[in-house]
């Protein structure tokens, strides 16, 4: 185990203040503000579901055995499906919801709407099936025979059910692992088909959405709403930021024995409003390289024509672009997170990276508003070679008067400290721990030890910021 702490020399720093109480009050409003924003219309878009239902003749659907089970399946059904709508507005990465939910808290809640998404269309599929059984008094395999011989539609609902279950599994954090991020990525991909394969039954089969009812009015209206927001933000905008900025590899640096940066240059990259912080979805067009999309946070400050990347080669995707030739050309996507100076709530910060985690960190550390003296940066890595960048973070916090502490050596069990110091607890290193905003970066494990730490010593929520190193 090796601990060091440096002391900040204040006589060089940088004519960065520390942010004013309205400032951080403004910023806190506008976030909570957009937050209930975000919840509420998604909250009520799942109500919507229950009363579009609750509309049409209500006690009808529930005057025997047959017809309650089906319309049971069909509630579950319409809830599933909003929720996968909720699901691809948070793929489709809309400025206002990205900056109002951030990483942490649209990854939890993808994951809680991926259960609900699960769930209702067991239920539907089911409940629908048996309901029909009990209606046509067949067994379940002669139902489920009539109804595809009874429609196309059926037929595409099937296949898109079965695609859906493929993304499903291969989510399962034990495949996630067994898969490069790329294959990975592509099978998500499946989930766009799924969801229009499936889209037609819900017309045509439905006489709730029949033709003519302002409840299919009003799902082709959320449908058309949801498909926009894909196109217009996964597709169209980064191809014009990309032909507008016309981003290339200027050069590749050495960052480590097995790191190194990648340095862009490009055209107004100001208009581009990428912070500290944030990361891009990256995709090199050149041969081997070109369908593969990269998420990789900045390392540096942005800058008017310049832009900076860090990579470990860990997988055999990110080790490729160590061999990425001056002049190629890129494509990118974002940038994307809340992992900025816009989430500041007080005039303390500490900033906490471990390994590759570190480049944001750096990032963060050259930009951020802080007075002399109201920084502390830790450093957290298994070995010296893994402290990526040390040389640049060891300049700025001695010009911006940041205390910087470095921890190597294998992690305690249970814990994010080195082994052998058990003892030591996160507000023995950052002063003032409980009046202090945390910024949090790297593998998920180290991650969430450092949240639960900070939580138990009293730092409130809103101050923790995270971002996982994890996909």
């Amino acid at each position: 185990m090796t601990i060091t702490a440096q002391r900040p020399r204040t006589s060089r720093v940088l004519p960065v203040g520390a942010p004013t109480t309205d400032e951080l009050a403004a910023g806190m409003t506008a976030r909570r503000l957009a937050r209930l924003l975000v919840t509420g219309v998604g909250w009520a878009t799942m109500a919507m579901t229950v009363v579009l239902f609750a509309t049409e003749s209500p006690l009808a659907r529930f005057s025997d055995l047959g017809s309650a089970l089906n319309s049971v399946g069909i509630i579950a059904g319409l809830v599933a499906t909003n929720a996968l709508v909720l699901m691809l507005l948070l793929a489709a990465r809309v400025p206002l919801v990205d900056r109002a939910l951030g990483q942490p808290a649209a990854v939890a809640l993808h994951a809680k709407l991926g259960n609900w998404v699960v769930g209702g269309l067991a239920v539907h599929a089911a409940f629908v099936l048996i309901g029909g059984a009990v209606l046509d008094g067949a067994d379940l395999f002669s139902e489920f025979g009539l109804l595809w011989d009874s429609t196309t539609d059926f037929m595409l609902a099937v296949a898109g059910m079965a695609l859906l279950l493929v993304v499903i599994v291969s989510s399962i954090a034990a495949a996630r692992r067994r898969l490069p991020y790329e294959v990975w990525h592509v099978i998500h991909l499946l989930s766009y088909a799924a969801v229009g394969l499936a889209i037609p039954h819900m017309f045509s089969m439905s006489g709730l959405l029949g033709e003519g009812s302002w409840q299919r009015g009003y799902w082709i209206a959320l449908l058309s709403i949801a498909g926009a927001a894909l196109v217009v933000f996964r597709f169209v905008q980064p191809l014009v930021a990309s032909l507008r900025h016309g981003l290339v590899v200027a050069a590749i640096i050495p960052a480590g024995p097995d790191a190194f940066s990648i340095e862009f240059t490009g055209r107004r990259l100001d208009a581009l409003r990428a912070e500290a912080g944030q990361y891009v979805h990256w995709r090199f067009l050149t041969r081997g390289l070109w369908w593969q999309q990269h998420p990789f946070s900045l390392s540096a400050a942005p800058t008017a024509n310049g832009l900076r990347i860090t990579v470990r080669g860990l997988g055999r995707g990110s080790r490729e672009l160590r061999a990425l030739r001056p002049g190629t050309r890129v494509w990118i996507e974002g940038p994307y997170g809340g992992f900025t100076g816009r989430a500041r709530t007080t005039h303390r910060v500490a900033l906490i990276g471990a390994g590759i985690g570190i480049t944001p960190i750096r990032a963060l550390l050259e930009t951020l508003a802080f007075a002399p003296g109201q920084a502390t940066v830790i450093l957290r890595a298994s070995a010296a070679d893994q402290l990526y960048l040390l040389d640049e973070i060891e300049r700025l916090c001695e010009v911006r008067g940041a205390r910087l502490v470095t921890l190597l050596g294998h992690r305690e069990p249970g814990r994010w400290v080195p082994e052998g110091s058990r003892a030591l607890r996160l507000d023995d290193l950052v002063p003032n721990l409980c009046d202090t905003d945390l910024y949090v970066c790297g593998p998920k494990g180290f991650a969430r030890t450092v949240i639960g730490e900070a939580e138990a010593a009293g730092v409130p929520r809103d101050r923790i910021n995270v971002e996982e190193l994890a996909w």
